[in-house]
């Protein structure tokens, strides 16, 4: 059965229609929340919640991107509401001393680094600096983006991208030189 049909059944509140939408993509959206919430309940809590504001505001939907990409923007949306609602302490930078970042920076790491000791790597940042590297690299947002999810300023969104990235490079330096490489 199509997204579009099993929307449609959803917003007339068809409960079948809403488990088999949830069954198709619950798994893809509960890694994402395991993205950015460690303890994998508060993932899966943030995924069921999404699902209750994605059913809730189906209205809002208008086929513009597909329902998976809407439904990602969700779960990203609530991940980061419930980071916020932990008030976790951020490293604190104000306008004023904001670099525009370049992007000729040489953000190169050996070959035989693997994905899973960059992700690793990535989970190591401070947390602004994991949350923008997380957003940009992984989940492909640019930087007017990010700035509306975080509710920053785009300069703030390059800062932390570029900051987080010298130090995931130096990270990964540090393995290579750790292991012998």
């Amino acid at each position: 059965m199509s997204d579009l049909l099993l929307i449609e059944q959803c917003k007339q509140s068809n409960q079948k229609a809403q488990m088999v939408l949830y069954g198709k993509y619950c798994d893809g959206m509960y890694i994402i929340a395991q993205r950015y919430l460690k303890d994998s309940a508060a993932a899966e809590d943030a995924m069921q919640e999404a699902f209750i504001k994605a059913f809730k505001k189906l209205g809002q939907f208008k086929g513009d991107v597909t329902f998976g990409a809407w439904l990602k923007r969700i779960v990203v949306n609530t991940c980061l509401d419930a980071l916020k609602a932990k008030k976790l302490e951020t490293e604190s930078l104000n306008d004023e001393v904001f670099t525009i970042a370049q992007d000729d920076v040489d953000w190169s790491i050996p070959d035989e680094t693997t994905v899973s000791e960059v992700l690793e790597a990535i989970e190591e940042l401070p947390d602004n600096y994991r949350t923008a590297v997380k957003l940009f690299l992984i989940e492909g947002y640019d930087h007017q983006e990010i700035s509306e999810i975080l509710q920053i300023s785009e300069n703030a969104s390059r800062t932390y991208l570029h900051r987080g990235k010298m130090k995931l490079k130096e990270k990964l330096k540090h393995l290579r030189y750790g292991t012998g490489y």
